[in-house]
């Protein structure tokens, strides 16, 4: 078994995918891949910051696998005539047996961008699931993923990425897994990923490739007052 996840930039897998990619990595063959080249990640683009980032994703996700980089415009993958045929040509390589990417309503258009090229591309050649937009806008999880035990390898990962202010972005990282945690009734130190399925034929029932469900907590009337 192989997932293929699919990030539009450098340090999307990290922010976006990597609690349910360091559970399934014990017993799933992980690969990793980066749409555009992230040189639009600075007030001044250039080739040394395209190195840069490269190097910054390599050692964040040293621990799940090794990426390799598509180096499609990044900013442009919308209007990248060529999008087609490097998605295309990484599918045909990797034949992954399902793929992890970016929410087709996330916030930034090159996450859209890219989720509309894997959809078309990949057809009914595999299931595909798509990971929470930034911060849950207007996304309702068909699933949610326990990541508490992987939550600093995670950070670290975010870490990594020194060109982009992490630290600024870990905290909304936090907010955010820890907020999806709560929608489980989890305890105050847990973090969870939420994703959903595109259902459809013949990928109705793909729970061989979900991490096992968060712990079961119900909640109690007597709750409520932890709450306010």
């Amino acid at each position: 078994m192989k997932i293929l996840a699919v990030g539009a930039h450098p340090d999307d897998i990290e922010i976006f995918m990597y609690g349910y990619l360091a559970k399934m990595s014990k017993n799933i063959k992980i690969e990793l891949a980066v749409a555009t080249d992230g040189a639009m990640g600075s007030k001044t683009p250039s080739q040394l910051l395209v190195k840069k980032r490269k190097s910054e994703t390599q050692k964040g996700l040293s621990k799940i696998g090794v990426p390799i980089f598509l180096d499609l415009p990044d900013g442009k993958l919308h209007d990248c005539n060529f999008a087609n045929e490097v998605i295309s040509s990484c599918i045909s390589k990797i034949k992954p047996d399902i793929v992890l990417t970016h929410d087709p309503e996330d916030y930034h258009p090159d996450h859209r961008a890219l989720s509309r090229l894997l959809t078309n591309e990949i057809g009914f050649k595999c299931p595909i699931v798509f990971a929470d937009t930034l911060m849950g806008i207007n996304f309702i999880p068909d699933f949610y993923v326990d990541i508490t035990d992987h939550f600093e390898d995670k950070k670290k990962a975010i870490l990594k990425h020194n060109s982009q202010n992490p630290k600024k972005l870990l905290e909304a990282v936090k907010i955010w897994n820890r907020f999806r945690a709560a929608q489980c009734n989890a305890p105050s130190n847990h973090y969870a990923e939420a994703y959903r399925v595109l259902k459809r034929f013949p990928f109705s029932d793909i729970r061989e490739f979900i991490p096992a469900a968060p712990k079961y907590r119900p909640f109690n009337i007597g709750d409520r007052n932890s709450l306010i």
